[in-house]
């Protein structure tokens, strides 16, 4: 089947998490997301009542941050947070683990918080992803997360906050993905800003990724589609003589 803009924008969680926006910004991301159908809109955990209200009814999902951005809460703050949230009608949970207690080698901690969170989205048909912060982890720490996080349920694992020292890369997308199972989806985030880095996170095996520069990136889908070179990154390289 050929690549189409509807595939793209089902990669996208159109992210409206910055400290500033007001309610006027989160509705009018609202109407990005409707408008394009990305898979959902990420927003601040206050703002997940305005979401269930503007995106009734679509098939774009609620999504909202879980002890965001350092994921130091104490696990009862975050389930706290989780169950309020899914309350006011989130439908997917993005939670940042503790990353000082993994860098620690705390994994029973980590799992069990994780675990915790993934019980209470999954009671209430939710799902969820999980963020690493890969910036501040090493190679192996990365993949414990990986194996951690699959281990105690989440249904994806995810590269970055966008607040951390670095955000996404395709290194990093390829070793989480070779890491966990075909059961847990991955999404990058962090510093994607156009539609060739969303082609390259998806050629490694990424589902999601989490944006704020929707409407520049589904732009140039749509024109690409339109002159008939939107194409799988392995497609357009034999489109293009294997260059």
């Amino acid at each position: 089947m050929p690549l189409t803009p509807h595939d793209i924008a089902k990669m996208l969680d159109h992210s409206t998490l910055q400290p500033w926006l007001t309610e006027d910004d989160i509705r009018r991301g609202c109407e990005i997301a409707l408008k394009y159908g990305t898979a959902s809109v990420c927003a601040r955990p206050c703002d997940v009542p305005v979401l269930a209200e503007m995106l009734r009814g679509s098939d774009v999902k609620v999504c909202t941050v879980i002890g965001f951005p350092h994921g130091a809460h104490e696990t009862g703050i975050k389930l706290a947070e989780a169950e309020l949230a899914l309350d006011e009608g989130c439908q997917e949970l993005d939670m940042v683990l503790n990353i000082g207690k993994l860098k620690h080698g705390d994994d029973a901690y980590v799992r069990s918080e994780i675990a915790q969170l993934a019980e209470a989205a999954h009671q209430r048909g939710a799902i969820l992803k999980v963020i690493l912060e890969t910036c501040y982890l090493t190679e192996e720490e990365k993949i414990r997360a990986c194996r951690l996080s699959e281990a105690a349920g989440a249904d994806f694992v995810k590269t970055s906050t966008g607040y951390g020292s670095a955000g996404c890369t395709i290194d990093d997308l390829k070793l989480m993905r070779a890491t966990v199972s075909d059961h847990v989806r991955v999404k990058g985030s962090g510093g994607i800003r156009d539609l060739d880095t969303v082609l390259s996170a998806r050629a490694v095996g990424a589902s999601r990724c989490g944006v704020s520069a929707t409407e520049k990136i589904m732009a140039e889908a749509e024109k690409r589609y339109a002159e008939g070179t939107l194409a799988e990154i392995g497609e357009l390289k034999e489109m293009n003589g294997g260059y």
